[in-house]
């Protein structure tokens, strides 16, 4: 059975919608997209050595596949373009995918159902890479082994949420914590069974 960890970019308020770029997700009416990028030199590089070094399969939500399907095939080759572009790529989502992108599989049934399938076969580590909906739907059924967060010090008032719906108590155990150099604290949690 594997193990499946949540990776999200948050800023100290808890918004975790668009940490690229304006772009990325303005629904709601979202303004402060890219609000991560001014830390990405500092960050990206211990994300990928603390989170992405080990072979790992991905869950996306619909948005998130799409942004990283019309950006990582295309990619310059590196350690992470290659990890990415080779893991199975999992996508939560009711239509059709338009992009195609290697090692692509749809889920469009019962979500939690496929997913405690998922996690029931031998395999490496199932991530899921921002997707806010998807992971809201992953804490309310309990299926969230580790989270694996990086918070920036950076406020922007409204916007999706870590921790926006009501969910089970769950008690965490702080497995790793450490302090970047640019300001950008990285903690990763697991469950406290």
């Amino acid at each position: 059975m594997r193990e499946l960890a949540i990776l999200v970019f948050v800023t100290l308020d808890g918004v975790m919608q668009a940490p690229g770029s304006p772009e990325e997700d303005p629904s709601g009416g979202f303004k402060h997209g890219g609000w991560a990028a001014p830390y990405w030199q500092g960050v990206m590089p211990h994300v990928e050595q603390a989170a992405m070094s080990e072979q790992y399969d991905i869950l996306f939500g619909r948005k998130t596949y799409d942004l990283f399907a019309g950006h990582w095939p295309n990619a310059a080759k590196s350690k992470a373009s290659e990890r990415l572009n080779n893991a199975e790529k999992y996508v939560a989502t009711s239509t059709p995918l338009t992009t195609e992108w290697q090692k692509s599989h749809t889920i469009t049934g019962d979500l939690v159902g496929e997913i405690n399938e998922l996690k029931s076969y031998d395999g490496p580590l199932l991530q899921v890479h921002g997707s806010a909906r998807l992971i809201q739907s992953l804490m309310k059924h309990d299926l969230i082994d580790e989270f694996r967060i990086w918070t920036f010090p950076v406020l922007v008032g409204a916007g999706k949420r870590l921790f926006e719906v009501s969910h089970p108590p769950l008690g965490l155990r702080l497995t790793t914590c450490e302090g970047l150099a640019n300001g950008v604290v990285s903690n990763f949690y697991r469950r406290d069974v």
